[in-house]
């Protein structure tokens, strides 16, 4: 295949770390080349490179080259001078980012942003960049694009803000476009509808991607060829379908196996459990502070759910960006008010208890949020770090800390002679050790784990899920697991709950209802999960029917029992 783009000996250095070492590799014309590895392994310091992008980064490029090849001749980039790089840039290799919140000016509209790159690259007037910039918002499948115009991007959903950046990129109709996990934090019906309206835009004009993943799914949906990174290194390179069927280095293999598939069975249901948490008919409202509307009305996040946790069970909680589920977590733990309904933690009603009850409720339920860098105060060591809580709660003393401390690290497989470190001294995956460390500080009987590893490679993730499953046969806790990955929910999970819209719409044993999904948007999430078949690759995703599949005879809430346990709700939300 004729190469658009190519990488020779590449070398990137930040200070005196080697973050990219002697990397060659091809983008082929209008095909997809997946970069994977894991955090560190110098793949997003890459896609940096070849825009040149590191320099503002801090990095420099110590060696090698990067050509791109035109129908005018060879183009070698890092001889650029910044007059040349402008061109290059947004208009013949585009980029889009991760996080498009931090990618896109908040304080601009949506239309100005797109605009800016007609009139930069394509010198249109403002009249004319506006018209174009509609077209473009049309063009990668974004509703009433004519109002999208003058919207700001925090009024935009995670996945109409992706689309937005996607826009911006293809813009120009580049000729290669390099995405950076750009679908790593959606979930994932947002995440098919981005990779398949990638491959159509891709197909549409005849453009090669460079995707950047550490979701071998991902790969197996979108990529022709995969070059695997390890510390800088290159140490596997080949057609997908080579490299899924018979991974040749120990590395590559390591990755697959992390990789999370749905299929691949859940654990086995406590026996005898009693129940531990029970929430009836909850409800949480938030009252419409801004607009016309403001003080007139209420948005119901969370509307009548009821759901049960029985002692040393985990139950998934899975759904779309903005159906509630965080909402519902924070709601049960009374960090957020509950406007009606009953929440009972060990036969105890959370809702009616007091200050002082309210207290004595969170040191038996804890939480572990999805970034575990932002949960931990930087200027405060481990030592103190992981034993606040047991202080708050007096359960133990200034003299015995840095011994419970230390017992904790040694309980979540970190080193005891880490104690006087601080966070910023842990990778990410130890970092998520740390929170977890912290919770059990008070020896909980409930912790809620908002998306805990979403944030994390494959890899690290599976340690953190196997410390949760071993904690757990250890000391009985029980887990609400919520992740938009229903492959993690599905290894974690005895029963799965699936919220759309702020109603538990299905519910039941994990392999009841992943196996026999009787509601057609549980049956929609599944179709939008990333399988690891690379023979044959997903269609388009089919909308939501009008009417949900019937169920069996009522168990309350509006849900029906189709099967023992399996319960599910009559109409589609």
């Amino acid at each position: 295949m004729t190469p658009l783009l190519s990488v020779r000996n590449l070398k990137v250095g930040f200070g005196a770390t080697e973050a990219v070492r002697e990397l060659s590799f091809d983008v082929p014309k209008g095909a997809t080349l997946a970069l994977v590895g894991e955090s560190g392994s110098g793949k997003s310091a890459t896609a940096l490179s070849i825009l040149r992008l590191i320099e503002r980064e801090g990095g420099r490029i110590a060696g090698g080259t990067i050509t791109l090849h035109e129908e005018g001749g060879p183009v070698d980039i890092t001889a650029l001078d910044e007059r040349q790089l402008r061109g290059l840039r947004g208009n013949r290799i585009s980029m889009v980012f991760q996080e498009p919140m931090t990618s896109l000016n908040p304080v601009l509209t949506v239309g100005n942003q797109v605009a800016e790159v007609f009139i930069r690259h394509r010198s249109m007037s403002g009249r004319q960049a506006l018209l174009a910039a509609r077209d473009a918002l049309d063009s990668v499948r974004i509703p009433e694009p004519q109002r999208r115009l003058s919207q700001y991007p925090h009024e935009l959903s995670g996945g109409l803000r992706q689309r937005v950046m996607i826009a911006m990129a293809l813009a120009c109709r580049p000729k290669l476009l390099i995405a950076d996990e750009p679908t790593t934090a959606l979930d994932v019906t947002t995440q098919a509808e981005i990779l398949s309206l990638i491959r159509d835009l891709q197909a549409e004009i005849g453009m090669a991607v460079l995707f950047i993943t550490h979701d071998m799914g991902v790969v197996a949906e979108i990529a022709d060829r995969i070059v695997v990174l390890r510390q800088g290194r290159k140490v596997e390179e080949g057609a997908v379908a080579d490299v899924f069927g018979a991974p040749k280095h120990a590395y590559s293999q390591q990755l697959m196996a992390a990789t999370p598939k749905l299929g691949s069975g859940s654990p086995a249901a406590p026996s005898g459990a009693s129940k531990l948490l029970d929430v009836r008919d909850l409800t949480t409202r938030f009252a419409v502070r801004s607009g016309f509307l403001a003080g007139r009305r209420s948005i119901e996040a969370v509307r009548g759910v009821s759901l049960s946790l029985g002692r040393a069970e985990t139950l998934g909680l899975v759904g779309e960006s903005g159906c509630g589920k965080s909402t519902l977590a924070r709601s049960i733990l009374c960090l957020i008010e509950p406007s009606s309904g009953a929440i009972l933690l060990d036969g105890q009603d959370v809702m009616r208890a007091d200050r002082q009850g309210l207290r004595a409720m969170r040191r038996h339920a804890q939480m572990i949020f999805q970034d575990p860098y932002a949960s931990l105060n930087p200027r405060l060591p481990v030592h103190d770090l992981v034993t606040e809580p047991a202080r708050i709660h007096g359960v133990v003393s200034a003299r015995d800390q840095r011994d419970l401390a230390a017992e904790l690290l040694q309980s979540v497989g970190l080193q005891q002679d880490a104690v006087d470190l601080y966070p910023h001294q842990f990778s990410g995956g130890q970092r998520q050790r740390l929170c977890i460390a912290r919770a059990l500080s008070v020896k909980p009987k409930l912790i809620v784990a908002d998306e805990p590893v979403s944030a994390l490679d494959v890899s690290i993730a599976r340690q953190v899920t196997d410390l949760m499953l071993e904690l757990q046969q250890r000391e009985g806790i029980s887990f609400l697991f919520i992740s938009h990955d229903i492959a993690v929910i599905e290894r974690v999970s005895h029963r799965i709950a699936v919220m759309h819209r702020g109603e538990i719409v299905e519910t039941g044993p994990s392999q009841s209802v992943l196996r026999d999904p009787r509601h057609a948007y549980t049956r929609r999430l599944l179709a939008s999960v990333p399988r690891h078949d690379v023979s044959g690759r997903r269609a388009a995703l089919e909308p939501l029917p009008a009417k949900a599949v019937p169920a069996g005879p009522a168990n309350g809430a509006g849900l029906r029992e189709a099967a023992p346990g399996h319960f599910v709700r009559e109409n589609a939300a």
